[in-house]
């Protein structure tokens, strides 16, 4: 293999070409999305063998979004300076190894452990997915077809994963898609090894270990008192948890405006497209995604249906996100990276609010218009966030870039599964099924409320550094792509 310059200053290996790049990155997002799945629809049989209690049963939910959350940004930045494809690889091992642990867990505690793993692992693989899709196709119609692709098999992720995990729990338990899963990146791994390029930035920063340190731990700790809230904030683990969080988090700031080479350069919160698409995922794991992520929840438990239904009535939506995610390229030049997070976040809002009113003896069928709305709107979503993750950040830094977005949606996630689930357990005035179904309701109207939240703070984003600042404006970045061009 040779090593060759490439625009952007970036270290290459001439190896594989863009369409195997693509092919790759996709299939590596899709299955991460698969395995964050699998306890959705088999967390009954799940607890059910492991003993596992309503507190164990939130952590099984939540662990591998704590394990992604707190490696997203590393990952990013240590594919950038020491190698994407190479940090892709280690993270798919990773995964193979964490899912094949999951699958042999004797507790739920192993099992919790097993899944954080899962998500360091999946960090990896997402961070740098698109960040070598960003290396591999140039900037304009190329890449935003390629970006389209990659927020398809986001929700091609969550689409497949319910349905494949409900049918191998029927044949032998909730093992088997775990073991699965681990063959699949072990697949993933030795494809990437074969086929993928590696790419880096020319010139390597130095390791920021105590930003890394900072930040992860930071993460983890609010998280953990997210999760561990939802059975009462009042409690003292509870506050102190949230607060060493907060407290380690503060410092991850304060160490990353004095380092002279930060993991994160928070000069980028300055330009309105990297604010914009951050806060975009931000509202879309806070809003669609953690309402969505409940709903087998309330069709299993408060309307009696099958994991198997569950899983087929989240494909209404996860599948038609796949399907506009792909069609978002074709959307009129016009419509900047501004406008489509803005339609997108407006679009899911109204598919939730569309979810609202359900009853204990509405019938399934009630769920699919709002499914549709919010589905068309999270693939133009995902589609215009992939771009601008990696639009809107120097072009050396790709995977930094998509390790931040990607950050950005697991915390709003995190913080959207805890409302949501806070409110389905409190269920108003009603009990059992029927308080279930009354704080379903409530939960719709107020995580469609965190989306039109998002789209107004996209909206009203706009650029505080002069002509000439560290960052381009929306309007230039959209220009320099080549979209206004139609290139």
């Amino acid at each position: 293999m040779r090593k060759v310059f490439s625009p952007g200053n970036q270290v290459t290996t001439a190896e594989a070409g863009a369409p195997a790049t693509l092919a790759v990155a996709a299939t590596g997002t899709a299955l991460v999305l698969v395995c964050f799945t699998i306890p959705l629809v088999t967390l009954p049989s799940t607890a059910a063998d492991l003993a596992a209690g309503t507190g164990e049963q939130a952590w099984i939910l939540s662990s591998m979004s704590v394990g992604a959350a707190a490696g997203l940004l590393t990952s990013g930045a240590i594919g950038d300076d020491y190698g994407r494809r190479r940090t892709f690889l280690a993270g798919a091992l990773v995964l193979a190894v964490s899912s094949l642990l999951a699958a042999l867990a004797s507790s739920a505690l192993a099992l919790i452990a097993a899944r954080i793993l899962a998500g360091l692992g999946g960090a990896a693989v997402l961070a740098c997915s698109l960040g070598l899709i960003a290396h591999a196709f140039p900037a304009g119609r190329p890449r935003s077809r390629a970006t389209g692709i990659w927020g398809a098999s986001v929700g091609a992720g969550v689409a497949a994963g319910p349905l494949v995990a409900v049918g191998l729990a029927a044949i032998a338990g909730w093992r088997l898609p775990y073991l699965l899963a681990a063959v699949a990146a072990a697949v993933l791994a030795v494809a990437g090894r074969l086929l993928l390029s590696e790419s880096r930035a020319a010139r390597s920063r130095r390791a920021d270990l105590a930003g890394a340190a900072l930040l992860g731990l930071g993460v983890t700790a609010f998280l953990a008192g997210l999760i561990e809230g939802r059975a009462g904030f009042a409690r003292p683990a509870v506050l102190v948890l949230l607060a060493v969080g907060a407290v380690l988090v503060a410092g991850f700031v304060l160490v990353e405006r004095r380092v002279a080479s930060p993991m994160l350069d928070l000069g980028l919160f300055r330009r309105a497209d990297f604010t914009g698409a951050t806060i975009g995922a931000l509202a879309s794991g806070a809003g669609v995604l953690s309402l969505l992520s409940l709903l087998p929840t309330v069709l299993e438990r408060a309307m009696g249906d099958s994991a198997l239904v569950a899983g087929a009535v989240l494909l209404a939506w996860s599948g038609l996100s796949v399907l506009t995610a792909i069609a978002a390229h074709w959307l009129p030049a016009s419509a900047s990276p501004r406008v489509r997070l803005v339609a997108g976040l407006i679009g899911v809002a109204a598919g939730q609010v569309a979810l609202a009113g359900l009853g204990s003896a509405s019938p399934v069928w009630r769920l699919l218009p709002g499914l549709l709305l919010a589905g068309a709107g999270n693939g133009i979503l995902n589609a215009a966030l992939g771009t601008q993750a990696v639009a809107s950040v120097p072009s050396d830094r790709a995977a930094m870039g998509s390790g931040a977005n990607n950050t950005a949606r697991y915390l709003g996630s995190a913080l959207g599964i805890t409302v949501v689930a806070v409110i389905l357990a409190r269920g108003g005035a009603a009990a059992g099924a029927a308080g279930l179904v009354s704080g379903w309701n409530v939960a719709a109207l107020v995580t469609a409320a965190f989306s039109l939240a998002g789209a107004l703070a996209v909206l009203i984003a706009r650029d505080r550094d002069p002509v000439g600042g560290p960052g381009r404006a929306d309007a230039e970045t959209y220009a320099t792509a080549g979209v206004r061009a139609g290139t």
